[in-house]
């Protein structure tokens, strides 16, 4: 990646925020899922000073996508690629077109409290908008900021909170 980013991420917990929000979300489909935690995200870094699972975003035309989140849900779809928990994933859930169907619950028992608080903010306040409306308020300043296919770096998302100073600081001396 080349840029500062303070956190690691964990394939685990990610699949079980995929399961998380398809089994919760009015849409589950693969677009919403990825909007959703991107909210989810920003409120999580906002509170506590993290992301969920520790995903870094990429700029792409209909606004952030949680790459390695999202690798893992490519992975499910088409199984010529290779992902190392696309094995795992694909027995907890499929995609039928770009809907998400989880074979199972989330074991909530990965999912911090604040994890799960953060999720249910952004399904209730997300989960019902359109495409386009997503699209939209995604395209936010960090999204602007970043190159078309690139990384958005995670001071661009902080910058946009409140207190941004004080997270970014906060992340670089953790």
């Amino acid at each position: 990646m080349g840029q500062f980013y303070p956190f690691k991420f964990n394939a685990e917990k990610a699949v079980e925020v995929i399961l998380y929000i398809a089994r919760r979300a009015p849409i589950p489909d693969v677009f919403h899922v990825c909007k959703i935690l991107y909210f989810a995200d920003k409120y999580h870094l906002e509170q506590y000073g993290r992301f969920i699972c520790g995903d870094y975003y990429i700029a792409m035309d209909n606004g952030p996508v949680p790459s390695r989140t999202y690798d893992i849900i490519k992975a499910v779809r088409d199984t010529q690629q290779s992902f190392s928990f696309s094995e795992h994933a694909s027995d907890v859930f499929t995609l039928r077109g770009n809907q998400i169907s989880p074979s199972r619950d989330a074991y909530v028992e990965l999912l911090s409290q604040s994890d799960i608080e953060s999720l249910d903010q952004a399904i209730t306040e997300y989960g019902s908008e359109t495409f386009s409306k997503l699209s939209e308020l995604s395209h936010d300043d960090a999204w602007k900021a970043a190159d078309q296919n690139s990384v958005i770096p995670i001071e661009k998302i902080a910058s946009m909170l409140r207190d941004g100073d004080a997270i970014i600081e906060y992340l670089r001396n953790k």
